[in-house]
């Protein structure tokens, strides 16, 4: 047992060796937490407090319900493999399978993943013949799985007006129909659970004795009905104990619900919350930063995080002129990392947007730097790209079978694979391109077919004699790719990547000597498939990590650059939006991306930003000012002020107020004759050109021009 409890930490060990009561254990970045979990299995069940058979331990990823067990069988001489740990998801799977006729189920129930039933939300619109423009598959599937995850059947929604009435209704048809087929999606899958064993007492009480002690990791990413399954399953004295940091909850997007953390703790925990804060990641400094940006989050249960690592080195701060500047800087510096010693793969480049990635794998490309995008695909690579390349192919050489087949029903045009089928056979007979073969289909395939034909033509005629950044926009905007991603759930990340191609398109045009023989379209078609096919690393060879923030969370690094890092991109332009509680999530953001580092933190920012092809003036992230200036190093001297372009003033305080924008400054209270009060959220141009973004909440967003607008600080 001494072996089993030593170097832990006292708040570890009071973790650990907690009585059998309910336990909320606040356990911050880089403090142990797996640690703490698994020694507290194993605690219990050699002290004889419990068997392997009476214990429940979710978890939010397969791999650490595998970390976990792996951990466990180290730790306890048993067999851990018939445990109860897994998660969410996983285990409301195994416990349907073994009462699958009590849940209304065939034996042989099966899984549906995203893609599946995203076919058959398709499936059940074109038999019911309903308009999936002006209802999008993909935006029922997100109505659908918002309303399971909050426990709510398609009887029991509320409906507001005539479209929700619709949607309610196809809910309802597609319940049914997954009723018919015997098939589960995964939001389904908990649900379904819940409701068993809400209805069946013998059941419920079967699990409830069972299971008399239930753990659970990241309880800060759990939703509601998770939350209610976990309550279910303890109502028969079972104790819970909850690791989590509502610090680091960042997943609301999906529904997570960083109040369940307080509501457990006034539900259950009052008297035994545990504060885990010695952090055995970060160096003092770096955590000294994390603590005092995330103490200006209100709503939260709080901690501090400390080391006896010591201070370690300054936080790097950086300024650049322009996002390439930013771009040249990090790669340089990373370069000189290298050539210390520093590997490679303990190098991380997190970033707000996905988007951002394009100018720092341009540069990453240009100085020969090997890297990996984890968790995601290249920027050329990603599937929104791909598609808008693929018509810009088509419209340089309209011969261009793989791209015509990528996109001629891509959005959806009605042209079915037999079509296709056809086409490629009558081509084949031709000799000739599936574009020339096109003219020869009859029937309904001729019409669907040639009206892509036409659109090809049209755009070819738009865009003739179009600078490319114009040309690029205009075959987004016109193929109606950005419509599509427009009605997507999560297609915000899409349309910021098409945005950044027109950015690269413009970028292209600026550098001399870019455009080469064919002209402008066939360089810039010519550098994307080099991009694509180059410097992403192979297995196993040392390379730079790119990644969103997001992405990066549970990961640590000894070198961190935080990029980007201006108003409404860090903080995101619709956290801002979204008042106290966007905000508060996208600085519980920030303080995950400060904690990935162990050894040496970058943050960086740029004054100007390619924006649709067009230069935006920017101002510093109002998270750099929570950073104590003794915390910090600048790396360069304050940008000088021109005119209307804002200056940084050493990260933290007050700006230069350009004389074009009246005094004005972002984040600022303003009224207008027509639409009342808002607030400024960005701001662009200079002189006359000047214009402010201002949320004015029920009139929406809008850009007004300083010259004509007339705002009245309030």
């Amino acid at each position: 047992m001494s072996d089993l409890l030593a170097n832990l930490n006292p708040p570890q060990l009071q973790a650990v060796t907690l009585p059998p009561v309910h336990g909320l254990i606040l356990a911050g970045a880089g403090s142990g937490k797996t640690r703490v979990l698994t020694t507290r299995i194993a605690w219990l069940i050699s002290t004889g407090q419990v068997g392997p058979h009476g214990i429940l331990a979710v978890t939010f990823t397969n791999k650490a319900a595998k970390e976990m067990t792996a951990r466990l069988s180290s730790l306890v001489p048993i067999n851990v493999r018939g445990m109860w740990i897994g998660t969410f998801h996983g285990l409301c799977n195994r416990l349907l399978r073994a009462h699958y006729r009590e849940a209304g189920l065939p034996q042989t129930f099966q899984i549906l993943d995203s893609a599946d039933q995203l076919a058959m939300v398709k499936r059940l619109l074109k038999n019911l013949n309903i308009d999936d423009e002006k209802y999008p598959p993909r935006e029922l599937c997100h109505f659908i799985n918002a309303h399971k995850e909050q426990g709510v059947r398609a009887g029991q929604a509320e409906v507001y007006d005539n479209y929700t009435q619709k949607r309610v209704e196809i809910y309802a048809e597609y319940e049914a129909q997954c009723n018919r087929e015997g098939v589960v999606d995964f939001a389904e899958l908990l649900l379904r659970c819940y409701e068993l064993l809400q209805r069946n007492e013998p059941l419920r009480a079967h699990y409830q004795q069972r299971f008399r002690h239930i753990l659970v990791d990241e309880f800060q990413d759990t939703n509601v009905l998770q939350y209610a399954w976990l309550k279910l399953l303890a109502g028969g004295g079972a104790n819970v104990f909850a690791v989590g940091d509502d610090d680091q909850s960042i997943y609301r997007f999906r529904g997570a619900e960083v109040g369940n953390m307080r509501d457990f703790e006034r539900d259950y925990a009052a008297q035994n919350i545990i504060r885990l804060e010695q952090n055995y990641r970060s160096q003092g400094n770096i955590l000294a930063a994390a603590n005092a940006i995330i103490k200006n989050n209100r709503e939260r249960l709080g901690k501090n995080l400390w080391t006896d690592a010591g201070e370690g080195e300054p936080i790097r701060a950086f300024e650049a002129y322009s996002d390439l500047d930013e771009a040249r800087f990090v790669v340089e510096e990373i370069r000189e990392l290298v050539r210390d010693g520093v590997v490679p793969t303990q190098i991380a480049l997190l970033y707000r947007s996905n988007a951002q990635s394009r100018v720092l794998e341009n540069e990453l490309f240009t100085k020969n730097v090997p890297y990996k995008v984890y968790g995601g695909l290249r920027f050329f690579e990603r599937q929104e790209i791909k598609h808008a390349l693929a018509y810009l192919r088509l419209l340089g050489n309209p011969d261009d079978d793989t791209a015509f087949l990528r996109v001629v029903n891509f959005p959806t045009r009605g042209i079915g694979a037999r079509s296709l089928e056809n086409l490629q056979a009558t081509a084949h007979q031709m000799n000739s391109s599936l574009y020339n073969a096109a003219a020869s289909l009859t029937g309904k395939a001729g019409q669907t077919v040639g009206a892509f034909i036409r659109l090809i033509e049209s755009l070819r005629q738009e865009t003739e004699g179009l600078p490319l950044p114009e040309m690029v926009e205009h075959v987004i905007e016109k193929s109606g790719l950005a419509q599509h991603y427009r009605t997507e759930k999560e297609g915000q990340d899409r349309l910021e990547n098409l945005d950044e191609l027109i950015n690269a398109a413009a970028t292209f045009i600026d550098d001399e000597g870019a455009i080469g023989e064919g002209g402008a379209l066939v360089s810039f078609l010519t550098l994307a498939s080099l991009e694509a096919g180059e410097h992403q690393a192979g297995e196993g060879q040392e390379a730079v990590q790119l990644m969103s923030v997001h992405a990066a969370k549970g990961l640590e690094f000894d070198v961190v650059f935080i990029t980007g890092l201006e108003q409404g991109l860090f903080p995101h332009e619709n956290s801002v939006n979204e008042g106290k509680d966007g905000l508060e999530e996208e600085r519980r953001l920030m303080y995950v991306a400060v904690t990935r580092a162990r050894q040496r933190l970058y943050v960086s920012c740029a004054q100007t930003r390619m924006l649709h092809g067009q230069t935006r003036y920017c101002m510093p992230s109002s998270f750099l000012d929570e950073i104590p200036e003794n915390l910090m190093r600048k790396l360069n001297k304050k940008a000088e002020a021109t005119s209307a372009v804002p200056s940084f003033s050493a990260f933290g305080g007050g700006y230069a107020e350009p004389p074009a924008s009246g005094g004005l400054r972002i984040g600022q209270t303003v009224e207008h004759a027509k639409f009342g009060i808002g607030v400024i959220v960005s701001t662009e141009g200079r002189g006359a050109d000047a214009r402010v973004q201002v949320n004015f909440g029920g009139s929406g967003m809008k850009w007004l021009a300083l010259e004509y607008a007339k705002l009245t600080p309030v």
